[in-house]
């Protein structure tokens, strides 16, 4: 039993880092439209909405990148508790900010890290140009650089949703609800503002994050409804990557009938 209890300490502990990764919790719920609203209703005396909000929100697009074996697809599929991904992201569409994201991710620890890109280095990126990179003066680009030539990082899938981001001083809670959370499919430029795209939730679902540093205050857990007791570990990566999976080819369902013995 002491061994037992010890081990679940250590999975509930952040991981030990010797540099200045700082990492937060990071809870997800997948709730629908009227939680949401109930929850607005309850979070405006004591939350805010983040100063980058305009209208109550903004779009996020981000392009996500795998390796050669699809590592993060997989890590995450199987449920590996240390796990790492690479995206560029933008907002609202525009070019005035692109950022080259590494999240890095221990059970529910996370730690996220980025550098700036300018639109023409994304486009170097897109065309497969990555020279620039090992010349960068942030370690990330540098080692992003390692990950395209070694690994063969490249463009997987667009993911689209809105942001309604709300947060609270104490304990630095961020609470955002990402709506229509689709994939973008067409291309992999995320400033073509036409793409079209296919949802990934069931209508009237979105994704509900719980984002803290030291603690959680105990207002913000009993605001969690309890219909989003569903505790998820959805990745809308995952979900964009499954729902253009028909783009990669249609022979996936072969393996489906071998596995089963009917071919």
């Amino acid at each position: 039993m002491r061994r037992a209890s010890a081990l679940l300490e250590r999975l509930a502990a952040p991981p030990v880092r010797t540099t200045q990764e700082r990492y937060r919790h990071e809870l997800k719920y997948l709730i629908n439209e009227g939680e949401h609203s109930a929850l607005a209703c309850r979070m405006a005396p004591v939350f805010k909405l983040d100063k980058h909000a305009r209208a109550g929100g903004y779009t996020i697009r981000s392009l996500y990148f795998d390796d050669y074996c699809n590592s993060a697809y997989e890590e995450k599929d199987a449920g590996i508790l240390m796990r790492k991904k690479y995206r560029v992201r933008i907002y609202n569409g525009s070019d005035k900010v692109i950022k080259l994201e590494r999240k890095k991710k221990y059970g529910s620890w996370i730690y996220k890290e980025d550098a700036p890109l300018t639109r023409g280095e994304f486009e170097q990126i897109l065309a497969g140009d990555y020279d620039f990179l090992l010349r960068s003066p942030y370690p990330l680009c540098r080692e992003f650089y390692i990950e395209c030539i070694c690994n063969m990082m490249r463009p997987r899938t667009i993911v689209d949703y809105e942001r309604e981001p709300w947060v609270m001083d104490e304990g630095t809670v961020r609470i955002t609800f990402d709506m229509n959370v689709r994939a973008a499919v067409g291309s992999f430029d995320i400033f073509v503002a036409t793409l079209p795209a296919l949802p990934v939730l069931e209508p009237g679902k979105l994704v509900m994050e719980v984002k803290f540093t030291e603690f959680c205050p105990q207002l913000v857990r009993d605001m969690v409804p309890p219909g989003a007791a569903e505790l998820t570990a959805v990745s809308k990566y995952c979900l964009c990557y499954d729902k253009t999976a028909y783009l990669r080819g249609f022979n996936y369902w072969e393996s489906d009938f071998e596995n089963r013995g009917d071919i």
